[in-house]
């Protein structure tokens, strides 16, 4: 899924919706996924007076005025797999400033939130250890480390880090990746910008907050 990522201006809503499955499969560090135990998706929280909740996890992003939630769609592609295959990483937010069919002269500003059990990354001890591979996967798809893997304290608590652009003609994508270990589950927020400022300004929207309740198990048939 990771080569559909052909177009500039889409590339960083693409890539974000599959950050948290794809770079750990790519470089061969999970078993067949056939083989892999079924893991019950994680709460998916709730939009609500102009921003995401996720209580579960502890978290909320106020959501910029005027942007459009892909949300619903991107869930949908998330679970479109067989029911006999293992749960892939689950979409929990996705906004963007702009609607996909929108001219692509300029770079797409988004915050993607994605959440997948750590089970599934044999081995994963601490969320740094995700940036390994997710570097390989950004600098074959075009990205430039910016900055190196940090912790990074924002909206109340300290998080891991790591910054990347991408040249797109006359537009610099900006990416920050941050990522967390809550509950048994690998969160990850994808950010997405033109400039540094305006990543700033989209990382004011995060907070943290106590969790109030452990993730929620679903029964194997995927209802909810």
């Amino acid at each position: 899924m990771v080569s559909r990522l052909a177009n500039a201006s889409v590339i960083g809503l693409l890539w974000a919706a599959l950050s948290v499955q794809a770079p750990l499969q790519a470089v061969g560090q999970q078993s067949q996924a056939a083989k892999r135990p079924r893991t019950a998706r994680p709460d998916l929280g709730k939009i609500g007076d102009g921003a995401y909740q996720n209580p579960t996890f502890g978290f909320s992003y106020r959501i910029p005025f005027g942007w459009v939630d892909r949300t619903a769609a991107m869930q949908q592609a998330d679970s479109a797999e067989p029911a006999a295959q293992p749960p892939k990483s689950q979409v929990l937010l996705a906004v963007f400033e702009r609607p996909p069919e929108a001219p692509r002269s300029a770079v797409n500003a988004g915050v993607v939130i994605a959440a997948e059990s750590v089970s599934s990354y044999p081995g994963l001890k601490a969320a740094v250890e995700y940036f390994g591979p997710l570097e390989q996967v950004a600098t074959s798809k075009g990205f430039k480390v910016l900055n190196e893997p940090y912790e990074f304290q924002v909206g109340g608590k300290s998080v891991a880090r790591e910054d990347f652009s991408q040249e797109a003609g006359e537009m610099t994508m900006h990416q920050t990746f941050l990522v967390i270990l809550e509950k048994g589950y690998l969160v990850s927020f994808t950010l997405i910008s033109d400039s540094d400022d305006a990543m700033d300004e989209l990382l004011e929207g995060l907070n943290f907050h106590p969790s109030l309740a452990p993730a929620r198990s679903h029964p194997a048939s995927g209802k909810k």
